[in-house]
C-alpha cells in the first residue's frame, strides 16, 4: 500500500475546512477552487488565501488552484475580450504567488467543432495557437517567474494530441498539460474520441495534472470514483509508466464522496 501513489483533491475552502484531516493524513495535494469567479479576483481575495494559508499551516502536499474559466475561452478573436482573458490569468497567478501555489488549471481552447473544422481552413491550426499565445504570452512569462505551472485541462478535446501539441508550442517548462477523466470518458462516449487511457498515453511526461472524476461518457457527472464506468485499471496502468509524478486531484460535485472515492482506488489496489 505504501508504495501506491497518493491522490489529492479539489475543493473550497469551505470544503477543506470539512476535509482538513483527511488532506493533512497523507499530506493530500490540493486545489484549490475558489479563485475561479471574477467578483472573488476582482475583489478582497487576499483574505480568502490568508485563510486558506492558516488552515494549511504544516500541510506538505502540493497546492494549486483553478484558474479562472467562466464566459472566455484563451483562444478568443477579440482583442478586447482579450485584455480580460489576460487579466483573469494573471489574477489567478497573483493568487498562486500569494498562496505559495505551483499550479494552475487552464481551459483548453479545443472544441468538437475543432476537431471537424480546423483542418477545414487555411492555418486553421497555426491560427488557434498564434491566438493562445496572444492571450497567454504574458502569463506564462508571470507562471515563469513565480514557478508555478500552467497546466492546459481538456473539456471537448477529442484529439489528445492537442493539447499537448500546444502546451509544446510555448518552448516553456511551465506550460504543462492536464486531463479531467470524465471530460476524457464524455468525449469517448459521446463524440467518438479515444478511451481515458489514451488521453494519458498521448500526454506522457508532459502531463502534470489530472483531474480524476467518473463518468458515464455521456455527460459531466463529477461522480465519486466507482459510480461511473471510466476504466481505472487502464487509466492507473498508463499513470505508472509516467515519471513526472502529475498531482492526481479528485475533483466530485460532491466533495463528500472524496473519502469514497479514495475507498474504491485503494480497492482496486490502484492508489491510497
Amino acid at each position: 500500500m505504501t508504495d501506491l501513489p497518493v491522490v489529492g483533491a479539489a475543493m473550497t475552502l469551505k470544503d477543506l475546512e470539512i476535509h482538513r484531516d483527511l488532506m493533512f493524513a497523507k499530506h493530500r495535494d490540493l486545489e484549490l477552487q475558489d479563485f475561479i469567479y471574477a467578483d472573488l479576483l476582482n475583489g478582497d481575495w487576499q483574505s480568502v488565501v490568508a485563510q486558506a494559508k492558516k488552515l494549511l499551516d504544516g500541510h506538505q502536499g502540493r497546492v494549486g488552484i483553478h484558474g479562472p474559466f467562466w464566459g472566455f475561452a484563451v483562444d478568443t478573436m477579440d482583442p478586447e475580450v482579450r485584455a480580460i482573458v489576460r487579466k483573469r490569468l494573471l489574477q489567478g497567478l497573483d493568487v498562486c504567488e500569494a498562496l505559495g501555489g505551483t499550479h494552475m488549471v487552464v481551459h483548453s481552447p479545443f472544441t468538437t467543432w475543432s476537431y471537424n473544422n480546423l483542418d477545414n481552413y487555411p492555418n486553421g491550426r497555426e491560427r488557434l495557437v498564434e491566438l493562445c499565445h496572444l492571450t497567454m504570452k504574458d502569463a506564462v512569462k508571470r507562471a515563469e517567474d513565480i514557478g508555478c505551472d500552467l497546466v492546459i485541462e481538456n473539456i471537448e478535446d477529442k484529439d489528445p494530441y492537442d493539447r499537448v501539441r500546444l502546451a509544446d508550442s510555448f518552448g516553456s517548462d511551465a506550460v504543462a498539460v492536464s486531463i479531467d477523466t470524465g471530460h476524457a470518458h464524455y468525449a469517448h462516449g459521446s463524440t467518438g474520441a479515444p478511451p481515458v487511457d489514451y488521453y494519458v498515453k498521448a500526454a506522457g511526461n508532459r502531463l502534470r495534472h489530472i483531474h480524476l472524476q467518473d463518468a458515464d461518457g455521456y455527460a459531466d457527472r463529477h461522480w465519486a470514483l466507482g459510480q461511473g464506468t471510466v476504466n481505472w485499471q487502464a487509466v492507473f496502468e498508463a499513470l505508472g509508466a509516467l515519471t513526472s509524478k502529475p498531482r492526481l486531484i479528485i475533483e466530485l460535485r460532491d466533495p463528500a464522496g472524496i473519502g469514497a472515492s479514495i475507498a474504491h482506488l485503494e480497492s482496486l489496489g490502484l492508489a491510497q
